[in-house]
């Protein structure tokens, strides 16, 4: 057995062994039954599989507690043992794949049961194994697990020509870093605002670059991370699918290629993907205008359909947006305010009022009693002929547009809604506050 110099290794196998071991009297786990908790040392796969099949027995938000802290335990027990059967062959070039496998378990039971109880526990495991990776495992050898090399930089002629991007003809208004006096005025007279100067100080933009493919590998534990993609142009199109893959193979397949494919695109949307790669979340920073306090507004619910309002958020809330030129983001309304931060690439927004609402033609509520009302039936860039044949009130709505470049902010009001098209590779940030 090799011997393992990163003490990190050993003192959080210990710890998970501990966690695992001694369960809180508080812990909803013990809902589940005695029979079922006996075998979660011994044999985690058979308690993965039933509590992923509880985890599909109900809505997300209703799946009881106790089914998602079995899915996170018996990941963490059967993780665990990959790991120490890996270890103690490391020594004899067995590859790397186990580490593959580990990573593969934690990430599907963050992906699924949102690291039920256990965030900070997973996250120092993640943490271990890519230290060992870095000093254990030797730097090459006929099993160790081959890849692509990648660029500095993302392809830039994976651009769309200019015949593509859009002539600006109704600008949003713009302000350079405004004060938070200054932006709270602002959000009273409930208009967008293109913000600049705001983010040029993260290091998402600088030392610890996102428009680096080589960096988002090392921050994703060599590419292994598993990330949800949207297969597609839109989730408003025929064919459009969902996929977990690894960060490497959504990369190769969809980011690096030199040429957007619009038939083959894959969109990491709308993810929470700080909480799963804490490192990435420091390397940016909640702007302070998340910090203000909104208008009273008239209009929620127009920007929630036939939905009850969502609930009242204590601190902003982050999401990540990855993918090539090409991805769309259909005409939706938010349930929040939300500054659209643009980190890598451009994108093209268009925005209209709440008022203009009766014009875009709202999906309402789809078969399985699926309430589609936020987001519109429209392909906003559709042709004219087509948009007067299928939706002749449409071109009558006034809106607002602009090309959000790398270091820009778009301040989108509750209620607006809002077209995005990335017009090159792309990695936004948004954040939802109330």
């Amino acid at each position: 057995m090799a011997k393992v110099s990163n003490a990190s290794m050993p003192n959080i196998i210990e710890k998970v062994h501990s966690a695992l071991g001694s369960v809180d009297e508080a812990d909803p786990i013990l809902d589940c039954s005695a029979a079922v908790l006996a075998l979660l040392p011994s044999q985690p796969d058979p308690l993965i599989v039933l509590a992923h099949a509880k985890l599909h027995s109900y809505p997300f938000h209703s799946v009881p507690l106790c089914w998602r802290r079995l899915y996170t335990d018996a990941s963490l027990a059967k993780a665990l043992a990959l790991i120490q059967r890996g270890i103690r062959h490391s020594c004899q070039d067995n590859g790397d794949e186990w580490i593959d496998e580990a990573v593969k378990v934690l990430d599907m039971t963050t992906i699924m049961a949102g690291s039920a109880g256990r965030v900070e526990l997973i996250d120092q495991l993640l943490s271990a194994l890519k230290d060992f990776l870095a000093e254990q495992l030797p730097p090459s050898g006929t099993k160790r697990r081959k890849t692509q090399p990648l660029p500095p930089s993302f392809p830039v002629s994976q651009s769309l020509p200019s015949t593509n991007v859009p002539a600006i003809r109704f600008p949003v208004q713009s302000s350079v870093a405004p004060s938070m006096h200054a932006f709270e005025a602002h959000m009273k007279t409930a208009q967008p605002l293109r913000i600049t100067e705001a983010i040029t100080h993260w290091p998402a933009m600088h030392e610890r670059p996102w428009s680096s493919p080589a960096y988002l590998l090392d921050r994703t534990l060599g590419g292994r991370r598993l990330v949800p993609v949207e297969i597609g142009r839109s989730y408003t199109d025929n064919g459009w699918g969902q996929s977990i893959i690894t960060f490497s193979e959504f990369m190769q397949r969809y980011v690096m290629l030199e040429t957007a494919d619009s038939s083959q695109l894959g969109y990491l949307a709308q993810h929470d993907l700080f909480s799963q790669v804490p490192s990435l979340r420091n390397d940016i920073a909640v702007p302070d205008y998340c910090y203000s306090t909104p208008p009273l507004s008239k209009i929620l619910g127009s920007a929630t359909g036939n939905r009850p309002p969502p609930p009242q958020l204590e601190e902003p809330l982050l999401n990540a947006w990855l993918g090539p030129a090409g991805t769309v983001s259909p005409l939706h309304t938010d349930p929040y305010h939300n500054i659209l931060c643009q980190v890598v690439g451009k994108k093209y927004v268009r925005l209209y009022s709440p008022n203009e609402t009766p014009k875009l033609y709202s999906k309402g509520v789809e078969d399985g009693g699926i309430d589609m009302s936020n987001t519109s039936e429209v392909d906003a860039e559709a042709s004219c002929n087509t948009l007067d044949a299928e939706y002749p009130l449409f071109r009558q709505a006034a809106y607002v547009e602009t090309i959000l470049n790398e270091g820009e902010c778009l301040y989108i009001p509750l209620g607006w809604w809002h077209y995005v098209r990335s017009l090159s590779v792309s990695f936004s940030v948004s954040f939802w506050w109330d």
